[in-house]
């Protein structure tokens, strides 16, 4: 499956987004306007203007549409949702070459809301992924204490974890510790 740098780059902004989502005693990673606002620079969203509390309360409504996309075995449900935020943001596809970058595809309105804007891009990235019969792709960490999202770029679809190197090897030096444990008797 080609993935191309805008595609990746709305992948990476949809899951650090759904990992924005308190979960268990966490807090919101999303917890003000500022917090908001510092998310969307931080991830060199063109065109977002002031934000407000309006904008706070419509991106963490589609995080969590996201976060359920996420969640889903099913394609067909799947497709019904991602379908549901693109036609909410009022899809507008055209091409831009902005910032340095070549041509590539917004599909947000020109002036859309940062909530439209995420919508539009993150939806048609996820889009993909079903149309590719690649869904399985779009994951939850297997870490019993982590359930943070990941899409698994792997050639052959084995990736487990968020990180190999915070959760995976947490698991695998416990798994180490319990054989030592039990072949000492």
């Amino acid at each position: 499956m080609l993935i191309t740098h805008d595609t990746r780059c709305a992948l990476d902004l949809v899951v650090d987004l759904v990992n924005t989502t308190p979960e268990g005693d966490e807090t919101d990673g999303l917890p003000d306007v500022a917090a908001l606002d510092d998310f969307a620079r931080k991830r060199d969203l063109s065109d977002i203007g002031v934000l407000s509390e309006f904008d706070l309360s419509a991106v963490r409504k589609i995080r969590g549409r996201f976060a359920a996309v996420f969640a889903e075995t099913d394609a067909r449900t799947a497709a019904g949702l991602i379908n549901e935020l693109v036609a909410a943001a009022g899809t507008t596809p055209r091409l831009t070459d902005h910032d340095g970058y070549d041509w590539h595809v917004h599909y947000f309105a020109p002036g859309a809301s940062l909530a439209d804007h995420i919508a539009a891009d993150c939806g048609m990235a996820l889009a993909f992924f079903v149309v590719a019969g690649e869904q399985e792709r779009l994951r939850r960490c297997e870490a019993p204490d982590c359930r943070r999202a990941f899409v698994d770029l792997s050639r052959n679809r084995s990736r487990r974890y968020c990180d190999s190197r915070t959760c995976g090897n947490r698991l695998h030096v416990a798994a180490y510790r319990a054989r030592r444990k039990e072949a000492a008797g």
